[in-house]
């Protein structure tokens, strides 16, 4: 096909015609809303280097839930800021943990939403690691009962669905194994299959207060330098009992998102993390970018990738955009 008789430009002169011939569609149903809750009561508490998100306590993350499913977006996850940290991180796994109550009120209020559970110890440890340590170092194998200890609970509490989010070696295989032995069999795990040790993980840590005290956690989340190495932990993920796996963060690695859909025949997820979230809003604030052209292109290109569904921290921005374009 040579010029002039092929004229890409044909299919580009108007915005219906683009629509038409559009090959990514990103919609309300492919979005994830991440979500922070903390002790306390009337709490909405702003995230400094996260504009316009905020800490939650359970009365006021209920409201929220409601008002995201109003705007038709299909579920969110929790993670959790406990009112007292130890070296075990307790609270991950106790009935009475605040996740686990802000389930039950959720669910008590009969919210049409899927509750996907955050497990993961770092935010409920005074040192900050995802796992138990033993003479300075993350012992993988301690830390996988307490994981399945958590999952279970956090299932017992109602949710919907747990997410491992720690990257200790085995942990799918507990958790199932767990979650199958308390009659949860239907319960599915979405695993952060290929979490990468990330710089794009501050704000985050800034939010749920679990930056780590010492070290980093380079020794258990992948080298950014990896790819293949990422395709092995999904298939690993996948044998041990994931329904659904991850990619995080998700734009510096649209490759990776990609090569595991590509591979893989389980539905893929990808998390567009807090600080790709942040350095859109502070270039916004500056003038620098607009803020909605940008997010959206960024969702779209995630899609692209080959992400089934996208947690992001725009979910609600996207959801009421998406409603105004008709999407």
């Amino acid at each position: 096909m040579k010029f002039p008789q092929h004229r890409p430009r044909r299919t580009r002169s108007s915005a219906n015609l683009r629509r038409l011939v559009a090959e990514t569609r990103l919609s309300v149903d492919d979005l994830v809303m991440p979500l922070f809750v903390a002790h306390g009561r009337g709490l909405r508490q702003a995230i400094p280097s996260m504009p316009g998100i905020h800490r939650f306590s359970v009365d006021t993350l209920v409201e929220e839930v409601a008002e995201i499913a109003a705007l038709r977006i299909p579920a969110v996850i929790l993670f959790g800021i406990p009112e007292n940290k130890d070296p075990l991180g307790s609270e991950a796994y106790s009935d009475s943990g605040i996740v686990q109550q802000a389930i039950r009120a959720i669910k008590k209020q009969g919210i049409d939403t899927l509750l996907i559970a955050d497990v993961c110890l770092c935010e409920y440890t005074d040192h900050g690691h995802c796992g138990v340590v033993c003479d300075g170092r993350v012992d993988n194998d301690r830390t996988l009962a307490l994981l399945a200890k958590s999952a279970l609970s956090l299932a017992g509490a109602g949710a919907d669905m747990v997410a491992p989010s720690d990257m200790m070696d085995g942990r799918v295989a507990a958790i199932r194994t767990a979650l199958d032995g308390g009659g949860f069999h239907d319960l599915p795990i979405m695993s952060y299959a290929a979490k990468y040790a990330s710089a794009f993980y501050g704000p985050f840590r800034d939010a749920a207060e679990c930056a780590p005290k010492f070290g980093d956690r380079r020794s258990y989340q992948m080298d950014p330098a990896n790819a293949n190495e990422a395709l092995r932990e999904v298939a690993m993920d996948i044998d041990e009992g994931a329904d659904i796996v991850m990619v995080k963060p998700a734009l510096p690695y649209l490759d990776i998102v990609r090569r595991v859909r590509e591979t893989c025949r389980v539905p893929v997820a990808a998390y567009c993390v807090s600080g790709e979230y942040a350095m859109i809003k502070a270039a916004a604030q500056q003038s620098w970018l607009d803020e909605r052209a940008a997010s959206m292109e960024i969702l779209t290109a995630i899609k692209r990738a080959g992400a089934d569904f996208i947690l992001t921290y725009w979910a609600k921005d996207a959801a009421r955009f998406l409603a105004q374009s008709g999407r």
